[in-house]
């Protein structure tokens, strides 16, 4: 999905005051549905497109227009209504006052040499913490978690916690891993692209998650990673089917992240 329009259908929410929730009722459909719009997982169709965009008093053709311009052949980019306007002044200053349209190639040419120097002076910094965190991790104390290999179902699932851990595994005792209870691995493919089988998922232990947070769940004594809904267990691949809840299904702990292969010492 348009990451402009992503954008715009969550600030339109925020603006309207109003939770999703409140927004999924009033257009009939799940709670959960509207968390994927926003979160990019999935797309609406034209229709509840402009139904959001009605209740959020958005007009959806400017919202549409900009987030897909116009394709200018030859070019590997996209002119946007608002960018056609700019376009359209600096025609008529240049017909009818030529020194005003050089006055402001002066001032676009100064402030696009600008541009490039904090441009390049973000990528160093960027660099530079990238390197920083690297080094600190390198030289960060750690501390020893459980690990279950390959049990957190992201398909037809696994049974969980019936045995000892494969393995305690050592990671940075950084602030991001702090609440980590426990490390366990992707079986299957449901959770791409955000988790992947084969990866290692940071666990804190709790029995409660929030809707639209992603944890590990059994569900008649098979484990799930997957997304909290309100009466089901939510797959991110479109590919794949949702788990219903039932009177079995409880709460194994909240994703707080993936583990790369880096920060795992065997």
């Amino acid at each position: 999905m348009n990451s402009y329009i992503i954008e715009k259908l969550k600030e339109g929410r925020v603006n309207a005051k109003l939770k999703q929730s409140e927004v999924a009722e009033m257009i009939g459909i799940k709670g959960n549905t509207l968390s994927n719009y926003e979160n990019g997982v999935s797309e609406p169709d034209i229709d509840t497109f402009c139904a959001l965009c009605d209740i959020y008093n958005i007009d959806p053709s400017n919202i549409l227009n900009e987030a897909y311009g116009l394709s200018v052949q030859g070019e590997d980019f996209k002119i946007r209504p608002s960018e056609i306007e700019v376009a359209k002044k600096y025609r008529f200053i240049s017909t009818h006052s030529p020194d005003g349209a050089s006055v402001v190639d002066t001032v676009l040419d100064r402030e696009y040499e600008i541009a490039k120097k904090l441009k390049e002076q973000k990528e160093q910094l960027e660099k530079i913490q990238e390197m920083e965190l690297k080094v600190a991790e390198e030289i960060a104390p750690t501390r020893i978690i459980n690990y279950y290999y390959r049990l957190a179902s992201a398909g037809t699932g696994q049974i969980i916690f019936d045995m000892p851990p494969t393995k305690r595994i050592e990671i940075p005792d950084l602030p991001e891993y702090r609440t980590a209870d426990y490390a366990i691995g992707v079986n299957g493919n449901s959770m791409e692209p955000t988790y992947y089988d084969g990866d290692t998922l940071l666990v804190e232990m709790t029995e409660q998650i929030e809707i639209g947070e992603i944890g590990i769940f059994s569900v008649n004594n098979e484990c799930f990673v997957k997304k909290l809904g309100h009466d089901e267990l939510i797959s991110l691949n479109p590919a794949s089917k949702n788990i219903p809840l039932n009177e079995t299904a409880r709460c194994m702990g909240r994703v707080i992240g993936k583990a790369t292969a880096d920060i795992i010492n065997d």
